[in-house]
Protein backbone atom coordinates (compact mmCIF):
# COMPACT_ATOMS: atom_id res chain seq x y z
CA UNK A 1 0.00 0.00 0.00
CA UNK A 2 1.59 3.60 -0.95
CA UNK A 3 1.30 6.09 1.99
CA UNK A 4 -1.84 7.61 2.41
CA UNK A 5 -2.32 9.57 5.66
CA UNK A 6 -5.48 10.93 7.51
CA UNK A 7 -5.43 13.98 9.34
CA UNK A 8 -8.82 13.73 12.11
CA UNK A 9 -10.67 16.80 13.63
CA UNK A 10 -12.07 14.55 16.48
CA UNK A 11 -15.14 16.95 16.90
CA UNK A 12 -15.85 16.15 13.02
CA UNK A 13 -14.90 13.06 12.83
CA UNK A 14 -16.71 11.21 16.45
CA UNK A 15 -17.06 7.88 14.64
CA UNK A 16 -14.04 7.13 13.25
CA UNK A 17 -12.79 8.06 16.58
CA UNK A 18 -15.12 5.07 18.02
CA UNK A 19 -13.63 2.90 15.16
CA UNK A 20 -9.77 3.68 17.49
CA UNK A 21 -11.71 3.09 20.79
CA UNK A 22 -10.78 -0.90 20.83
CA UNK A 23 -7.87 -3.13 21.26
CA UNK A 24 -9.15 -5.80 18.87
CA UNK A 25 -9.67 -2.58 16.33
CA UNK A 26 -5.75 -0.90 17.19
CA UNK A 27 -4.72 -5.00 16.50
CA UNK A 28 -6.31 -5.14 13.57
CA UNK A 29 -5.23 -1.92 12.29
CA UNK A 30 -1.78 -2.68 13.12
CA UNK A 31 -1.70 -6.29 11.83
CA UNK A 32 -2.60 -5.38 8.19
CA UNK A 33 -0.50 -2.22 8.05
CA UNK A 34 2.60 -4.07 8.74
CA UNK A 35 1.77 -7.49 7.15
CA UNK A 36 -0.73 -6.50 4.15
CA UNK A 37 -4.01 -7.70 2.92
CA UNK A 38 -5.32 -10.57 4.99
CA UNK A 39 -8.63 -12.31 5.12
CA UNK A 40 -10.67 -12.67 7.77
CA UNK A 41 -9.23 -16.49 9.17
CA UNK A 42 -6.18 -15.27 8.76
CA UNK A 43 -6.67 -11.89 11.06
CA UNK A 44 -8.13 -14.27 13.54
CA UNK A 45 -5.28 -16.85 13.17
CA UNK A 46 -2.77 -14.56 14.21
CA UNK A 47 -4.72 -12.60 16.59
CA UNK A 48 -5.69 -15.87 18.55
CA UNK A 49 -9.45 -14.71 18.57
CA UNK A 50 -12.90 -15.90 17.43
CA UNK A 51 -13.51 -15.83 13.81
CA UNK A 52 -16.57 -14.01 14.92
CA UNK A 53 -15.14 -11.75 17.09
CA UNK A 54 -12.64 -10.02 13.98
CA UNK A 55 -15.88 -10.41 11.81
CA UNK A 56 -18.11 -7.83 13.76
CA UNK A 57 -14.71 -5.84 14.56
CA UNK A 58 -13.81 -5.50 10.73
CA UNK A 59 -17.59 -3.93 10.11
CA UNK A 60 -16.79 -1.65 12.35
CA UNK A 61 -13.44 -0.99 10.81
CA UNK A 62 -15.06 -0.83 7.08
CA UNK A 63 -17.69 0.80 7.92
CA UNK A 64 -15.54 4.21 9.62
CA UNK A 65 -13.35 4.13 6.31
CA UNK A 66 -10.56 2.52 8.32
CA UNK A 67 -9.83 -0.66 6.20
CA UNK A 68 -11.14 -1.46 2.25
CA UNK A 69 -12.18 -4.84 1.73
CA UNK A 70 -12.80 -6.86 -1.08
CA UNK A 71 -14.61 -10.06 -2.40
CA UNK A 72 -11.70 -12.19 -3.91
CA UNK A 73 -12.42 -16.12 -5.53
CA UNK A 74 -10.77 -18.79 -3.65
CA UNK A 75 -10.59 -22.46 -3.70
CA UNK A 76 -14.00 -22.65 -2.21
CA UNK A 77 -16.66 -19.96 -3.30
CA UNK A 78 -15.17 -16.65 -2.14
CA UNK A 79 -13.10 -14.80 0.46
CA UNK A 80 -13.10 -11.16 1.97
CA UNK A 81 -10.19 -9.35 2.12
CA UNK A 82 -9.05 -6.62 3.91
CA UNK A 83 -6.11 -3.98 4.06
CA UNK A 84 -5.55 -0.61 6.03
CA UNK A 85 -6.95 2.39 4.01
CA UNK A 86 -3.88 4.22 5.85
CA UNK A 87 -0.33 4.39 6.73
CA UNK A 88 -0.92 6.90 9.25
CA UNK A 89 -3.76 8.61 10.83
CA UNK A 90 -2.80 11.77 12.68
CA UNK A 91 -5.42 13.66 14.96
CA UNK A 92 -5.63 17.33 14.88
CA UNK A 93 -8.12 20.12 16.54
CA UNK A 94 -8.85 23.03 14.54
CA UNK A 95 -9.01 26.62 15.91
CA UNK A 96 -12.86 27.05 15.80
CA UNK A 97 -12.93 29.91 17.82
CA UNK A 98 -10.26 31.91 15.67
CA UNK A 99 -13.38 32.30 13.63
CA UNK A 100 -15.58 33.76 16.35
CA UNK A 101 -13.10 36.35 17.83
CA UNK A 102 -13.86 39.98 16.80
CA UNK A 103 -10.69 41.12 18.26
CA UNK A 104 -8.74 39.23 15.88
CA UNK A 105 -7.60 40.23 12.12
CA UNK A 106 -6.35 37.21 10.37
CA UNK A 107 -4.21 37.56 6.80
CA UNK A 108 -3.03 34.06 4.99
CA UNK A 109 -0.37 34.94 2.19
CA UNK A 110 0.60 32.21 -0.31
CA UNK A 111 3.89 31.33 -0.25
CA UNK A 112 4.74 32.77 -3.91
CA UNK A 113 3.39 36.09 -3.21
CA UNK A 114 6.65 37.69 -2.12
CA UNK A 115 7.51 41.09 -2.70
CA UNK A 116 11.29 41.06 -2.65
CA UNK A 117 13.90 38.15 -2.32
CA UNK A 118 17.11 37.36 -2.75
CA UNK A 119 18.10 34.10 -2.68
CA UNK A 120 21.76 31.51 -2.93
CA UNK A 121 21.54 28.10 -4.65
CA UNK A 122 20.38 25.90 -3.81
CA UNK A 123 16.76 26.54 -3.87
CA UNK A 124 13.92 26.50 -5.85
CA UNK A 125 10.03 26.34 -6.12
CA UNK A 126 7.25 23.52 -6.78
CA UNK A 127 3.53 23.83 -7.36
CA UNK A 128 1.53 20.86 -5.78
CA UNK A 129 1.59 20.16 -9.89
CA UNK A 130 5.33 20.51 -10.31
CA UNK A 131 8.46 22.38 -10.26
CA UNK A 132 8.16 25.81 -11.45
CA UNK A 133 10.76 26.87 -13.49
CA UNK A 134 14.85 25.81 -13.30
CA UNK A 135 16.20 24.29 -9.95
CA UNK A 136 18.78 25.97 -8.34
CA UNK A 137 18.50 28.96 -10.22
CA UNK A 138 17.59 32.16 -8.40
CA UNK A 139 16.22 34.33 -11.07
CA UNK A 140 13.61 31.44 -10.37
CA UNK A 141 11.99 33.36 -8.00
CA UNK A 142 11.36 35.94 -9.79
CA UNK A 143 9.01 34.05 -12.15
CA UNK A 144 5.56 34.72 -12.68
CA UNK A 145 4.09 30.60 -11.85
CA UNK A 146 5.81 31.71 -8.70
CA UNK A 147 2.46 32.71 -7.31
CA UNK A 148 1.18 29.15 -7.59
CA UNK A 149 4.43 28.02 -5.08
CA UNK A 150 3.63 25.39 -2.37
CA UNK A 151 7.19 24.80 -1.08
CA UNK A 152 10.13 26.79 -1.96
CA UNK A 153 13.29 26.63 -0.45
CA UNK A 154 17.65 28.45 -0.26
CA UNK A 155 20.50 28.28 1.60
CA UNK A 156 20.68 31.50 2.62
CA UNK A 157 18.96 34.99 1.89
CA UNK A 158 15.11 35.98 2.47
CA UNK A 159 11.74 36.43 1.21
CA UNK A 160 9.62 39.14 2.20
CA UNK A 161 5.92 39.28 2.43
CA UNK A 162 4.08 42.75 2.56
CA UNK A 163 0.89 42.50 4.62
CA UNK A 164 -1.58 45.10 4.78
CA UNK A 165 -2.11 46.80 7.98
CA UNK A 166 -5.76 45.91 8.58
CA UNK A 167 -5.25 47.34 12.16
CA UNK A 168 -4.70 50.77 11.00
CA UNK A 169 -7.63 50.92 8.71
CA UNK A 170 -9.70 49.62 11.50
CA UNK A 171 -8.17 52.43 13.33
CA UNK A 172 -7.54 50.18 16.22
CA UNK A 173 -4.20 49.48 18.13
CA UNK A 174 -2.88 46.07 18.10
CA UNK A 175 -1.73 44.73 21.44
CA UNK A 176 -0.47 41.52 19.74
CA UNK A 177 0.70 40.69 16.52
CA UNK A 178 1.86 36.94 15.53
CA UNK A 179 3.08 34.84 12.02
CA UNK A 180 2.49 31.45 11.79
CA UNK A 181 4.03 28.72 8.95
CA UNK A 182 5.91 25.84 8.57
CA UNK A 183 9.70 25.43 8.23
CA UNK A 184 12.46 23.33 8.30
CA UNK A 185 16.52 23.45 7.21
CA UNK A 186 17.30 22.64 3.58
CA UNK A 187 19.88 20.04 2.94
CA UNK A 188 20.70 18.41 -0.60
CA UNK A 189 18.75 15.07 0.06
CA UNK A 190 17.59 15.26 3.77
CA UNK A 191 19.08 14.84 6.97
CA UNK A 192 17.19 15.24 10.62
CA UNK A 193 19.92 16.48 12.26
CA UNK A 194 20.79 19.46 9.87
CA UNK A 195 20.60 22.69 12.13
CA UNK A 196 19.70 26.30 10.53
CA UNK A 197 18.90 29.60 12.41
CA UNK A 198 15.71 30.60 10.16
CA UNK A 199 15.14 34.60 11.18
CA UNK A 200 12.27 36.52 11.51
CA UNK A 201 12.34 40.36 10.82
CA UNK A 202 9.21 42.98 11.02
CA UNK A 203 9.22 46.59 9.32
CA UNK A 204 13.53 46.12 9.27
CA UNK A 205 13.63 45.22 12.51
CA UNK A 206 14.88 41.85 13.71
CA UNK A 207 12.56 39.80 15.76
CA UNK A 208 14.15 36.81 17.10
CA UNK A 209 16.00 33.62 15.41
CA UNK A 210 14.60 29.90 15.79
CA UNK A 211 17.35 27.26 15.33
CA UNK A 212 15.51 24.15 12.92
CA UNK A 213 16.95 20.91 13.92
CA UNK A 214 16.76 19.08 10.52
CA UNK A 215 15.61 18.54 7.48
CA UNK A 216 12.85 16.16 7.57
CA UNK A 217 12.15 13.19 4.97
CA UNK A 218 11.50 10.08 6.82
CA UNK A 219 8.12 10.09 5.71
CA UNK A 220 6.10 11.75 3.01
CA UNK A 221 4.42 14.62 4.30
CA UNK A 222 0.57 14.68 5.03
CA UNK A 223 -0.06 17.01 2.37
CA UNK A 224 3.00 16.25 0.06
CA UNK A 225 1.83 15.47 -3.63
CA UNK A 226 2.59 11.34 -4.60
CA UNK A 227 4.60 13.27 -7.78
CA UNK A 228 6.97 14.86 -5.08
CA UNK A 229 10.19 12.63 -4.53
CA UNK A 230 10.54 10.92 -1.03
CA UNK A 231 14.34 11.64 -1.16
CA UNK A 232 13.29 15.56 -1.12
CA UNK A 233 11.80 17.68 1.99
CA UNK A 234 8.78 16.11 3.40
CA UNK A 235 7.54 18.38 5.71
CA UNK A 236 8.40 20.88 8.56
CA UNK A 237 7.39 21.97 11.32
CA UNK A 238 4.77 25.00 12.58
CA UNK A 239 6.20 27.52 14.21
CA UNK A 240 4.43 30.84 15.42
CA UNK A 241 6.29 33.94 16.28
CA UNK A 242 4.18 36.30 18.47
CA UNK A 243 5.46 39.72 19.48
CA UNK A 244 3.55 41.83 21.75
CA UNK A 245 4.19 44.86 24.92
CA UNK A 246 6.21 41.76 27.02
CA UNK A 247 8.67 40.89 23.87
CA UNK A 248 9.12 38.88 21.22
CA UNK A 249 7.63 34.62 21.39
CA UNK A 250 8.10 31.39 19.75
CA UNK A 251 5.77 28.41 20.30
CA UNK A 252 5.13 30.50 23.86
CA UNK A 253 8.78 30.83 24.78
CA UNK A 254 10.26 34.17 25.17
CA UNK A 255 13.09 34.57 23.04
CA UNK A 256 13.65 38.42 22.64
CA UNK A 257 13.02 41.72 24.20
CA UNK A 258 11.44 43.47 20.99
CA UNK A 259 8.11 44.53 21.62
CA UNK A 260 5.27 45.85 19.00
CA UNK A 261 6.56 49.64 19.88
CA UNK A 262 10.01 48.71 18.41
CA UNK A 263 7.94 47.99 15.26
CA UNK A 264 6.16 51.24 14.91
CA UNK A 265 3.14 49.09 13.39
CA UNK A 266 0.68 52.15 13.71
CA UNK A 267 3.22 54.01 11.66
CA UNK A 268 2.96 51.85 8.28
CA UNK A 269 -0.09 51.30 5.78
CA UNK A 270 1.47 47.78 5.55
CA UNK A 271 3.35 45.35 7.87
CA UNK A 272 6.53 43.47 5.92
CA UNK A 273 7.79 40.33 7.31
CA UNK A 274 11.21 38.93 5.83
CA UNK A 275 11.71 35.10 6.38
CA UNK A 276 15.55 33.55 5.77
CA UNK A 277 18.58 32.50 6.95
CA UNK A 278 21.10 35.32 7.39
CA UNK A 279 24.93 35.56 5.58
CA UNK A 280 26.28 35.49 9.17
CA UNK A 281 24.25 32.68 11.02
CA UNK A 282 26.08 30.66 13.46
CA UNK A 283 23.92 27.44 11.77
CA UNK A 284 23.71 28.66 7.81
CA UNK A 285 21.44 25.22 7.16
CA UNK A 286 19.40 26.75 4.46
CA UNK A 287 15.09 27.11 4.54
CA UNK A 288 11.75 25.35 3.47
CA UNK A 289 8.95 27.27 3.65
CA UNK A 290 5.81 24.77 3.22
CA UNK A 291 2.66 26.40 2.02
CA UNK A 292 -0.62 24.96 0.61
CA UNK A 293 -0.24 21.45 -1.19
CA UNK A 294 2.81 20.29 0.79
CA UNK A 295 3.98 19.21 4.19
CA UNK A 296 1.38 18.74 7.20
CA UNK A 297 0.05 22.08 7.74
CA UNK A 298 -2.13 22.94 4.30
CA UNK A 299 -2.08 26.59 5.25
CA UNK A 300 -0.05 29.35 3.93
CA UNK A 301 2.01 31.69 5.89
CA UNK A 302 -0.83 33.15 8.49
CA UNK A 303 -0.50 36.69 10.37
CA UNK A 304 -3.05 37.69 12.88
CA UNK A 305 -3.03 41.08 14.58
CA UNK A 306 -5.16 41.02 18.03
Amino acid sequence: MANKFLLVDPEESLDLIKGLASAVRVSILKLLGLNGPKNVNEIASELGLPQSTVSSNLQILEDTGLIVCRVVKARKGSQKVCESAFSEILVAFRDIHGARDDNRIEVSMPLGLYTQCEVSAPCGLCSPDGVIGLLDVPNTFLEPDRMKAGLLWFTRGYVEYQFPNNAKLKNTRPSELEFSMELSSEVPGTSAEWPSDISLQVNGVHVATWTSPGDFGDKRGVYTPEWWKLSGSQYGKLKTWRINSDGSYVDGVRVSDVTLTDLEIDRHRSIRMRIGVHEEAEHPGGINIFGRGFGNYDQDIVMRIR
